[in-house]
């Protein structure tokens, strides 16, 4: 995409919708595609980075033998907090859901 078709993407272009993602039984059951579940996104990420972030201190807190699953799972929280950034930039710029 090139920085024309970019700049044409403003708030009235993600307010008539975007096309959904490959749906095999769409011709089958005639349900419309999909618009992006943006919200439910936002929800799971936010939920996930408080998740992983508490679980993971207190792992490398209490548990010293375990702490290599702490890591891991501080790193999943930091995953799930640049996801939510990441929505939150979509739901700015007008993308629906």
């Amino acid at each position: 995409m090139n920085r024309g078709e970019e700049e044409q993407r403003n708030r009235a272009y993600y307010e008539r919708g975007l096309p959904g993602h490959h749906d095999l039984l769409a011709r089958a059951t005639g349900a419309p595609s999909a618009l992006s579940p943006l919200t439910l996104r936002l929800w799971l990420a936010g939920f996930g980075a408080v998740f992983c972030l508490a679980s993971g201190v207190l792992l490398l807190y209490f548990l010293p033998p375990l702490a290599w699953f702490g890591w891991i799972v501080v790193a999943l929280g930091v995953v799930a907090v640049i996801d939510f950034g990441w929505v939150v930039h979509r739901k700015r710029r007008g993308e629906p859901g």
